[in-house]
């Protein structure tokens, strides 16, 4: 399925040429362009800081004992 055609890509345009001015433009380029890389730079480092940490265990919960008694233990 295709969302956006030529035409949909030009209207928001556009839409964004008439609501910021040209002058502006550039600057929200280039704001959205270091926001999309400082986000792209935070995803790849959680990934890449403990390639090899495994996942903490679960604790198993008796299904007939009390709340009380699990937080005891």
């Amino acid at each position: 399925m295709n969302f956006f055609s030529p035409w949909h890509l030009l209207l928001v345009v556009l839409v964004a040429l008439l609501l910021f001015g040209p002058s502006k433009l550039p600057e929200l380029g280039r704001g959205f362009g270091r926001m999309f890389r400082e986000f792209k730079d935070a995803t790849n480092g959680l990934v890449s800081d403990e390639p090899n940490q495994a996942a903490p265990a679960r604790k198993e919960v008796n299904p007939n004992s009390s709340v009380e008694e699990e937080a005891r233990k």
